[in-house]
């Protein structure tokens, strides 16, 4: 290898400057060409200025040089303009003294003969971003919107928008948005059209959160001249315009049938269009227009689907996902329409692992009668995979639409073999799958435990694995002959499981084999309920000291609850409510799709936009402690229930402490043990019958398994006292928002309103006054006819105890639906009691 140069003989890099004597000769070099007009000298300073932006880009700073590329600037070459333009804009934020030298050489550019420089000019200026410099931006923008130039006009169209988020007050003084509304309707060109709606939708939505006039003028823009007029000019608008025009007619509500027919023949033509999103934004169009029509909605569905997966199958994986994250959105919307292109959703071989895995979640929901084997036997294909992720998601595709009973023996039968096939991550899942299918098919125990009971412990070493193989231990122990002696290994074993579910799943499975086969459990059981009172996971020890106390109570009371008859489960619960299903839907053709979430959940508050209804307290408008006023919410359109999108109700309120099994662990609040033992008369298990007497105890000695005592208190259950509220309680916004996520839901109930109540809604102020008058504040509302939504919270007198309340009033059924959410869930009811009382005298004289 030959040795480096010596310093002074090293080439320096055109990017790399060797210090500030590099910066020193640039400098020296554009003030020599500064007012030159030799000839080639414009080729030089492109020479200089490219090694300026060079030596920028990589973090050097020139802003010495501010005062020489300013005056190199004055000349007709457009590259030097350019490299000028983006010199000035890097500098000027950081440095606004600097951008005060800009504005005469930029203003005097707006004027230039040359349209591009005039453009460039005009959108540096606006770039700027200086607070101070808001009023030279007011000339040249007048002047630009009524250029005649068209590139022109649209490069102000959207410094508007810039000069609105400097100075909203000088952007609206100088009456801009009317300019833009102006040239909205009338000016020629397409591109300078779309930026005026995207540059008034933005403006107006900002500006509606504290001018009516503002919300008005955002209304107009989902009116019907604005609308047809621009569907009438669809197909003159750009790929992006087109998006944003079809948007806003997303949004608007047709006078009647005829006019949603006349709509969609216009954009028929547009879902053949090559680029995936104008056919996304036409397909949304359709699907909210037809909400209301369940015969033409399910048209659309056929007439979308061709679309649809052509654009699948064209273009680059990461394409190919956005579209399918849409079909698949449809898909489970609609499944039985797509029943029949289930072949489109097979896997290829060169498909990344994110796609196929949508393509499976497709499969699982189109399966009916029909197609179930053809499907179950791709899906076993894809069990044997080199990709584990997906062949894990394929066996639980099989299970899944075993689940939906079809053709259950032969699913049965698939599943087994994959408990046979002796790979660890196939046996994992199949095993959960398994017990799910005994779970919903208990009939088929007897084929699935001569399989399981083959199955080593040792051998299943993830925890919901293992889970599953112990609770069908203890609930078909009577079944499995060698249940017992497994299950009091595993026990000897607990201090090596690391996973508290398994230990829990553990606590339970001994439990019912105990009750099943005494004399073989018995060891196992004391083991086990002394590993868990000692247990450090405070839901493991809580159940271990649920049933040692229940089993000193009574023996045949704790059968009864750990081991009762059940019958087989009909359902299972989806991992999405409707409602968020529902918002995704709405939100169609945007991240929403693709992330599986509604916005609210991934976006910052910055950028939620206003006032849209959502499960947070951030999107709604937050009212004066008053309550004299009340902010409308951006129109929440209500989607109409059809046969073909029917959803289930709400999800039923659950205990956030369920852990997923069988049983949850009952929480404890007792005192620590000590050496006394008290009777079973003062344990607070204890019932008594209709004559007083205490229930007949078990004569098995409990005790003996473990040879530990227990004292537990009497457990008093005092009448509450009347609930009173405190008539000036206050709380915070950020305090409500964050024990409304944090509080369980106490009380979910639907209340009706009086007509009179509902009349005086037009102006929602007027519920607010009436609920502060009985001690129930409002901190939050929004909604608009027939749909209003409120967020109240209440505070007990002389505590500090506070209750949240949703509550959302439909005017056209006269209902109100609330949720409950309080620090004291035992005086829900009253409060609850309290809060309806209220309610029903809205609007009495």
């Amino acid at each position: 290898m030959a040795p480096p140069l010596p310093q002074s003989q090293r080439s320096a890099s055109p990017s790399q400057p060797s210090g500030k004597s590099e910066v020193s000769d640039l400098k020296l070099q554009l003030r020599q060409l500064a007012g030159s007009r030799a000839p080639g000298a414009d080729d030089s300073k492109r020479d200089l200025f490219k090694k300026v932006i060079s030596n920028m880009t990589i973090g050097i700073d020139v802003s010495s040089l501010f005062g020489e590329m300013v005056m190199c600037s004055a000349t007709s070459d457009i590259v030097l303009k350019k490299m000028c333009y983006l010199y000035v804009g890097n500098y000027a934020k950081v440095n606004p003294d600097l951008a005060l030298l800009t504005i005469n050489f930029l203003q005097r550019d707006c004027k230039d003969q040359d349209p591009m420089i005039r453009g460039l000019a005009l959108r540096s200026l606006c770039s700027l971003r200086v607070a101070n410099l808001v009023e030279y931006l007011v000339g040249p923008l007048g002047s630009g919107l009524k250029d005649n130039n068209s590139y022109v006009r649209t490069v102000a169209v959207i410094g508007v928008l810039k000069l609105y988020h400097i100075s909203a007050t000088t952007c609206i003084d100088a009456d801009f948005p009317e300019t833009l509304k102006h040239l909205l309707l009338n000016d020629p060109d397409t591109q300078v059209v779309a930026n005026c709606l995207s540059s008034l939708q933005e403006i107006w939505t900002l500006e509606s959160t504290s001018s009516e006039e503002a919300s008005r003028e955002r209304e107009t823009l989902h009116s019907k001249p604005i609308v047809y007029y621009l569907l009438n000019r669809i197909k003159e608008f750009s790929e992006w315009a087109q998006c944003l025009v079809m948007e806003l007619v997303a949004k608007y509500i047709p006078s009647d049938n005829s006019e949603i027919f006349d709509i969609m023949n216009l954009l028929e033509d547009r879902l053949q269009h090559a680029n995936g999103a104008v056919v996304l934004a036409t397909i949304k169009v359709f699907l909210h227009l037809t909400l209301s029509m369940a015969d033409v909605h399910q048209q659309v569905y056929e007439r979308i689907k061709a679309p649809l997966l052509t654009q699948v199958s064209s273009g680059s994986p990461e394409q190919s996902y956005a579209i399918l994250s849409h079909l698949h959105l449809l898909v489970m919307r609609a499944p039985y329409i797509f029943s029949s292109d289930y072949k489109h959703f097979y896997c290829q071989y060169n498909e990344p692992s994110y796609v196929k895995k949508l393509k499976l979640e497709m499969l699982t929901a189109v399966a009916n009668e029909s197609n179930t084997y053809e499907i179950v036997t791709e899906l076993c294909e894809y069990a044997a995979n080199v990709d584990i992720p997906i062949a894990r998601e394929s066996i639980r595709a099989v299970g899944k639409i075993a689940l939906q009973q079809y053709d259950v023996n032969a699913i049965v039968d698939r599943l087994l073999q994959f408990l046979e096939m002796e790979k660890d991550y196939v046996t994992s899942e199949a095993l959960v799958l398994v017990k799910d299918l005994l779970r919903k098919y208990p009939q088929w125990s007897q084929d699935c435990i001569a399989v399981v009971g083959n199955i080593s412990s040792k051998n299943v070493q993830e925890p919901k694995a293992k889970a599953a193989l112990i609770w069908m231990l203890g609930e078909y122990s009577q079944d499995m002959h060698d249940a017992p002696y497994v299950l009091e290994s595993l026990v000897e074993n607990w201090d090596e499981e690391h996973s508290p579910e398994v230990r829990l799943h553990l606590l339970t499975s001994v439990m019912k084999c105990f009750f099943k086969r005494p004399p073989e459990t018995q060891k196992a059981l004391g083991a086990a309920l002394a590993a868990g009172l000692a247990d450090f996971h405070q839901d493991v020890h809580d159940r271990a000291l649920f049933y040692y106390r229940l089993l000193q109570y009574n023996v045949s009371v704790a059968e009864s609850v750990v081991n009762p008859p059940k019958q087989a489960v009909s359902v299972f619960a989806d991992t999405q409510s409707s409602e968020v299903k529902d918002r995704i839907f709405d939100e169609f053709n945007s991240l929403s799709v693709v992330y599986q979430k509604p916005s609210y959940m991934f976006t910052d508050k910055e950028h939620r936009g206003t006032l849209e209804f959502s499960d947070e307290l951030g999107n709604l408008s937050i009212s004066a402690e008053s309550g004299d006023s009340v902010v409308p919410a951006q129109r929440v359109e209500e989607n109409d229930k059809d046969l073909l999108l029917s959803t289930t109700d709400k999800d039923d309120v659950r205990d956030p402490g369920s852990n997923g099994s069988a049983y949850n662990a009952p929480s404890y609040s007792g005192s620590a043990p000590s050496a006394t033992s008290q009777p079973l008369a003062d344990l607070p298990f204890s019932s008594t019958s209709a004559t007083g007497q205490q229930a007949p105890v078990s004569s098995l000695a409990i005790d003996d398994l473990l040879g530990l005592d227990f004292p537990v208190g009497i457990a008093t259950t005092p009448s509450p006292p009347p609930l009173t509220l405190n008539p000036k309680a206050v709380l915070d916004p950020g305090t409500f928002q964050q024990k409304w996520r944090q509080l369980p839901i106490s009380l979910s109930e639907e209340y009706s309103l009086s007509p009179h109540g509902i009349a005086t809604l037009t102006t929602p102020s007027a519920l607010l006054r009436h609920m502060q008058n009985h001690s129930i504040h409002c901190i939050a509302s929004g909604g608009q006819s027939p749909n209003f939504k409120f967020f109240f919270f209440a505070q007990k007198a002389g505590e500090a105890s506070i209750y949240l309340v949703e509550c959302i009033i439909n005017t056209s059924s006269a209902k109100s639906q609330i949720k409950i959410k309080a620090d004291d869930q035992s005086s829900s009811q009253a409060f609850s009691t309290l809060f309806q009382s209220a309610l029903s005298k809205f609007g009495l004289p």
